[in-house]
């Protein structure tokens, strides 16, 4: 298989089925941004790596599951409405992900304000790729009706899953958590 086709030099690009469609189409925008969230969470693990604490391996099976099922959602949502979709998320793939949130988040230090993103590098990461998600998130709503609805819920609570992540690697590293500033 080659790297360049040149198919796409035109500003056209193919989904799934091979349905030619603009580069700059909202499906296109959808599983776009989805591939670049998990890029940004692959850069937030790549600090994870380099650093050692119990409990680290669950940390990165979860993570690496998460990764999959992001690459498969962004696969959905490069399949034209109304074709059948290789692989489909389940209610099961998001109930999973909040045993994941609840599991991280007991340890942590309750809430009382806001927090910035900030701390050690992993949780920073993780922090831009939560806001990356929300951004898919923003494009997935505008296909609703014409893809899976569990993948809107999928990428919400991703996002849940990525602030807790966030904190739960300063936690584990000793990365400092910022309030808001309190003069401003």
């Amino acid at each position: 298989m080659r790297i360049y086709t040149r198919s796409g030099d035109k500003g056209e690009t193919s989904l799934i089925y091979g349905t030619r469609v603009p580069k700059n189409d909202i499906r296109v925008e959808a599983y776009g941004t989805c591939d670049e969230a998990n890029s940004s969470i692959g850069v937030a693990l790549s600090h994870v790596l380099k650093e050692d604490w119990e409990g680290k391996e669950a940390f990165l099976l979860a993570m690496q599951k998460i990764q999959t099922i992001l690459f498969h959602v962004g696969a959905e949502l490069a399949t034209p409405k109304g074709k059948d979709v290789a692989w489909q998320l389940k209610k099961e793939h998001i109930d999973e992900m909040e045993g994941f949130i609840d599991q991280w988040d007991e340890n942590l230090t309750p809430l009382k304000n806001f927090i910035l993103p900030t701390g050690h590098k992993a949780s920073a990461g993780f922090h831009m790729a939560r806001t990356i998600v929300r951004r898919a998130e923003r494009c997935a709503v505008t296909l609703e009706g014409e893809v899976n609805p569990l993948v809107i819920s999928y990428l919400n609570r991703l996002s849940d899953l990525l602030f807790v992540a966030a904190r739960y690697v300063n936690h584990q590293l000793g990365g400092e958590e910022w309030p808001l500033h309190p003069d401003v």
